[in-house]
């Protein structure tokens, strides 16, 4: 049979694993203490009918202990949960505790009050951003530049000997089958070579294809020019034709007048290639029956 009186001379007089002793008092370590002060109201173990309120990931839980389970610890408190609504919790607690004692009362409403101004709290730090200052070792920071200094060196030592391994490879010096050779390097080295040789057989190819290109507009506009004015000299037919009837005005007129037709070619300068470029002109003269003077009418381009 549990007797509380003779508990608490044992747990205040003798020891209790949850007493803590500071200077300021005596406080108790039990969490299902109500007020957290080693007191005779206040222990949970020397009280066969206690109430007190636990949290549980933010969610609130009404705990109560009877006598009459005193005898059974699996079936020792009673657990309810309490709404988050403060006002709510507050009537749950009164309604489960209607008949206990006035103190225990109070102490279990305070305690609901200061938990739940503790999680409003918590609540709001959680939503500010805070700077995390984390100190650094001397000995890891001076771990990491000598480590840093390692690497450099060992990347450019890679670096030199990748360039002598292909100056060697171009050179011939190495046989077809090299062993003593890592095959990384080896294959990153001949997969170079093979894209060089590439880009050469492409440019070389592309040397060979054929294009169409526009031609110069200057040019153009002087053979339609030469065209235009070859259009308003008189046709070969209409020569012939003259040539009848001044023959008979000849016998009249006692002159004769002869229309020769010159084919000269002017050669141009040869280009840049040797080739020269050849450029027929036609030269109208009219000869009289004297042969002292001539005309040319006009000097045409074909």
């Amino acid at each position: 049979m549990q007797h509380d009186e003779v508990i608490w001379q044992v747990i205040r007089h003798k020891h209790c694993s949850y007493m803590a002793k500071i200077e300021t008092g005596i406080f108790c370590r039990n969490q299902y203490n109500v007020t957290g002060i080693c007191n005779r109201s206040s222990c949970p173990l020397a009280n066969s009918r206690y109430a007190t309120i636990r949290d549980h990931d933010g969610v609130f839980y009404l705990y109560m202990k009877t006598i009459e389970r005193a005898h059974m610890p699996k079936n020792l408190w009673e657990r309810v949960k309490l709404p988050v609504n403060y006002e709510m919790a507050l009537e749950m607690i009164d309604k489960h505790l209607l008949y206990w004692p006035k103190l225990l009362q109070h102490k279990v409403k305070q305690r609901l009050t200061k938990m739940t101004q503790m999680r409003i709290r918590m609540r709001k730090l959680a939503l500010k951003t805070r700077e995390v200052i984390i100190p650094r070792p001397r000995r890891q920071i001076k771990r990491e530049l000598r480590r840093e200094d390692k690497a450099k060196i060992a990347a450019q030592l890679d670096k030199a000997i990748e360039n002598e391994l292909m100056e060697r490879l171009k050179t011939g010096i190495y046989p077809t089958d090299i062993y003593n050779i890592s095959d990384r390097a080896f294959n990153k080295i001949l997969n170079k070579e093979i894209e060089l040789n590439q880009e050469v057989e492409e440019e070389e190819e592309e040397e060979g294809v054929v294009e169409y290109v526009e031609g110069d507009d200057e040019l153009e506009a002087e053979e339609e020019e030469d065209m235009e004015d070859f259009s308003g000299l008189p046709s070969k037919e209409s020569y012939l034709e003259g040539d009848d009837h001044d023959s008979d005005d000849e016998e009249n007129d006692d002159a004769e007048e002869q229309v020769v037709i010159h084919k000269r070619r002017a050669f141009k300068k040869s280009d840049d290639n040797g080739k020269a470029k050849k450029k027929s002109r036609v030269v109208v003269e009219v000869e009289q029956e004297d042969g002292d003077t001539r005309r040319s009418l006009k000097s045409l381009k074909l």
